[in-house]
C-alpha cells in the first residue's frame, strides 16, 4: 500500500525459491521435487489472487482494518517498554502499521524495520522510528538510512495469505523463513493480514516456519496443529 496503490509504485518481490537447494527444503527426490513444483505453481496463482483482492478494497476500509489489527497486536504483545518490535513498511495493500510503531515508541519500546541484504540471505533488522531518515531499499521499499542493527524481541510479519496452522503465504522470496531459521534466539513472531486472506492450507513444506499467531481485523488466529500435517497437493 505505502501511500499509493498505483500499479508500478512498487514491484512484487521476485521468487527465489527455484534457486534453493532441494536439501534445504527437505525435498530429496524427484517425486518430492514434482510435488514442490505443483505447490509452487498453486502458491503463485493464490498469491496473485489474494493481492488483487485486497487492492480492490477501498483504502479507507483497509485503514479501519489496520487500526483493528494494530489494537489486536498491542493486546497480544502487552508491555513493550524496553523491547524492540520490528514491523514493516506497508506495501501493495498490506495493513499500514506505521501508527502502531509510533504507539510502541510512545509506550517506551523501540521499533525497527527489516532490510533485504541480498537474495538468498536472511533479513537484517535496523532500529528506526517515525521522523528518522529513510532510504530506498530493494524493490524501492523504504529502509532506515542509518544502519543500526538490532535483535527484535517481536517481529511483525505481513501475510499475503495464511492458514489455520498459522503458516504464512508471503511473496515467494523465502526471506522470513530463512531469517527465523538463522536466529539463535527466536523472537515472538506475529503475522498480520486481513481475514479474507485465510485459506484452508498453504501446503506447508519442510522449510516453512509457522507464525506464533496471526492477527486480523476479525480477531486472532492461533495454530491448530492438526492442520500442519498437510504437506503436498493432492
Amino acid at each position: 500500500m505505502a501511500d499509493d496503490d498505483t500499479p508500478g509504485s512498487f514491484a512484487s518481490p521476485a521468487c527465489f525459491l527455484h534457486e534453493v537447494d532441494p536439501a534445504y527444503s527437505g525435498l530429496p527426490g524427484p517425486l518430492d521435487l514434482q510435488a514442490w513444483t505443483d505447490v509452487d505453481r498453486w502458491r503463485k496463482a493464490e498469491r496473485e489472487r489474494l493481492i488483487a483482492a485486497r487492492l480492490k478494497v477501498p483504502a479507507e476500509t483497509r485503514a479501519g482494518w489496520a487500526e483493528a489489527i494494530a489494537a489486536g497486536v498491542l493486546a497480544e504483545i502487552g508491555d513493550v517498554e524496553g523491547r524492540v518490535v520490528s514491523a514493516y513498511w506497508p506495501f501493495r495493500g498490506e495493513p499500514d502499521l506505521r501508527p502502531f510503531m509510533e504507539e510502541v515508541t510512545r509506550r517506551g519500546g523501540r521499533t525497527a524495520l527489516p532490510v533485504v541484504v541480498e537474495k538468498g540471505r536472511p533479513l537484517a533488522f535496523h532500529l528506526w522510528q517515525a521522523g528518522e531518515v529513510l532510504a530506498r531499499g530493494v524493490w524501492n521499499i523504504p529502509v532506515p538510512a542509518e544502519q543500526r542493527p538490532c535483535t527484535p524481541d517481536v517481529v511483525i510479519a505481513p501475510v499475503v495469505g495464511y492458514d489455520p496452522a498459522c503458516y504464512r503465504l508471503g511473496y515467494g522470496g523465502g526471506f522470513f523463513d530463512r531469517t527465523l531459521a538463522s536466529l539463535s534466539a527466536r523472537p515472538r513472531v506475529i503475522g498480520v493480514g486481513y481475514g479474507a486472506a485465510r485459506v484452508p492450507t498453504i501446503y506447508p513444506q519442510m522449510h516453512d516456519i509457522p507464525m506464533d499467531l496471526i492477527v486480523t481485523e476479525a480477531g486472532t488466529v492461533r495454530p491448530q496443529p492438526d492442520v500442519s500435517t498437510v504437506r503436498a497437493l493432492t
